[in-house]
């Protein structure tokens, strides 16, 4: 039998994939603790910089929980720690991109929020589907500082699907590609990512996500004790150094 969710390394990028096609890549508490275990691996992997979440097949990213076992287990409040929420309960410190095959709904579509940049094929559908199901979505409570109040109501209240192309117009997505060029687009966009220097690359996504949990003078200042230890460090003075010797630079993180 192969693993629910497959970790693997290219070129700096982890690829965690939910490898379930056969359930649409449902969240089956053994998916649920392999992608525990995966975010893990990632956070201790020196060798990877950005992580790609993805889901094996055409058809599916992740259709959400596995409502058979939620019926069988008869499931009321999920536990804090049932699923990973990126920045909630499990940190991330380095960048996550969702690359969306398919659909993302209710659990799938809480995954892609999670991360940092949604990448999506064409043919993938984003919804909030709990309402439909007499379920709950208390993880998208940042909905509406992703897309706005008037877009997140409209998605947690209808439950009805977007498009791609709608996603992207809305804000949920950074860009639509064509299914058969979705792991190519993200291996490379993940590698520019990858290639600069990862003390910034971290103070950056720390610092994109303040305005979201504290007023303007206060985002400044956290920004600026994020950013100090950053101009303190070797990397600084490394890429300074490299473009005056017409040189690539030699990152070391420190």
């Amino acid at each position: 039998m192969t693993e629910p969710v497959r970790y693997e390394v290219t070129s700096g990028v982890a690829w965690l994939t939910i490898d379930r096609p056969e359930a649409r890549n449902a969240l089956s508490k053994p998916v649920r603790e392999g992608l525990f275990s995966g975010v893990r691996r990632f956070n201790d992997d020196e060798s990877a910089r950005v992580l790609v979440l993805t889901g094996a097949g055409d058809r599916a990213f992740c259709a959400g929980g596995d409502l058979k076992e939620m019926a069988d287990t008869a499931l009321t409040v999920p536990p804090v720690d049932f699923v990973p929420q990126f920045g909630r309960n499990i940190a991330i410190d380095k960048p996550t991109i969702a690359a969306v095959n398919g659909v993302a709904y209710a659990g799938g579509f809480m995954l892609a929020q999670n991360c940092d940049l949604v990448i999506a094929a064409e043919s993938a559908r984003f919804a909030v589907t709990e309402v439909k199901v007499g379920r709950g979505s208390p993880w998208a409570a940042p909905l509406s500082w992703l897309v706005g109040p008037r877009i997140a109501l409209e998605i947690l209240l209808t439950g009805d699907p977007l498009t791609a192309a709608r996603a992207y117009e809305v804000g949920l997505v950074n860009r639509v590609v064509p299914d058969a060029g979705l792991r190519a687009e993200v291996q490379a966009l993940a590698e520019r990512i990858a290639g600069n220097a990862p003390l910034s690359v971290r103070a950056a996504k720390k610092t994109a996500y303040l305005s979201a949990r504290m007023g303007i003078a206060e985002a400044f200042a956290e920004a600026e004790r994020i950013w100090e230890p950053v101009y303190r460090s070797d990397d600084a003075q490394e890429g300074p150094a490299a473009f005056r010797d017409k040189r690539p630079p030699a990152w070391t993180g420190r």
